[in-house]
């Protein structure tokens, strides 16, 4: 094994929803490691910003404005990208959001966009690249950013939930229907990481300066929820895109793979006042 195992040039990886958070630091890994980056993103000014910093390192850059909800705009947006480029050798499936609601409350129209967002922009994105990836004749690799609330119960979360478990396992029907092909499919699964939308920054270019603070009971919480005892990082979900896009992982596919700090391992398991592993309500 040698540094060539992770090198991406030559390469050109799609990101969706790549202008903040998981999918700009995706991008920016995978530009430090060598590949042209098109960029699938609904926030001009994340565009933007996303360009300058592509471009910084070197690598050519494609920025589109898109909602992926637009589902003729999301097939038009990878058409621009096979024009561009005249390949896409990785796509990253990372758009997706949800706003937290009691399920018996949830109107149609709310959960039909989750629905939209979450998993049917996957679906189109996956196809259109796919098929573009068979016929250059070089394989590929698909990377969708899912969620550990895809494996498990989410109250409050149940479309979302669900939208992510039909995430989970199209990755794995992909990963056989297009194995022949050579195209890995493999699925990022994080639990609490910070992002721009988990700190409140929803609009305008990514500005950390901005971010809602947390409190001293909210770290406590999360440091007693996560075995790691902190929240993840976008950068170390890059990184693990970066594996899973190289040579590195080129016998891996149909995994699910989280990146969440052990709080899928825990299942439930929970650090008391004490510091003693337990099972709720015990403390």
């Amino acid at each position: 094994m040698d540094s060539s195992d992770i090198d991406l040039s030559g390469k050109v990886a799609l990101i969706t929803g790549g202008g903040g958070g998981i999918g700009s630091a995706i991008a920016l890994n995978m530009a430090d490691m060598g590949a042209n980056i098109a960029i699938i993103e609904s926030i001009p000014e994340r565009c933007e910003q996303i360009t300058e910093l592509v471009k910084q390192r070197g690598r050519k850059i494609l920025a589109l404005e898109c909602n992926v909800m637009e589902s003729d705009k999301l097939r038009e947006a990878l058409d621009a990208v096979k024009k561009h480029f005249g390949r896409i050798d990785i796509l990253v499936n990372n758009a997706g959001g949800v706003a937290p609601r009691k399920f018996i409350d949830l109107r149609e129209s709310s959960f039909r966009r989750h629905i939209e967002l979450n998993l049917v922009s996957t679906v189109i994105a996956s196809q259109e690249a796919a098929k573009l990836m068979i016929e250059n004749g070089e394989g590929g690799s698909i990377i969708n950013v899912s969620s550990i609330e895809g494996s498990r119960a989410a109250p409050n979360y149940a479309v979302y939930a669900a939208c992510k478990a039909g995430v989970n396992n199209l990755t794995r029907t992909l990963a056989v229907e297009l194995a022949e092909h050579d195209i890995r499919v493999n699925t990022l699964a994080p639990d609490m990481t910070d992002t721009p939308g988990l700190r409140g920054n929803l609009t305008g270019p990514v500005d950390e300066s901005t971010w809602i603070q947390r409190s001293e009971a909210q770290v406590e919480g999360v440091r007693r929820r996560i075995p790691m005892g902190r929240p993840g990082i976008a950068e170390e979900c890059g990184r693990v895109a970066v594996f899973l896009a190289s040579n590195m992982a080129s016998y891996v596919t149909g995994i699910t793979l989280p990146v969440d700090g052990g709080t899928w391992a825990s299942s439930g398991w929970v650090r008391s006042s004490n510091d003693q592993w337990i099972l709720p309500p015990e403390d």
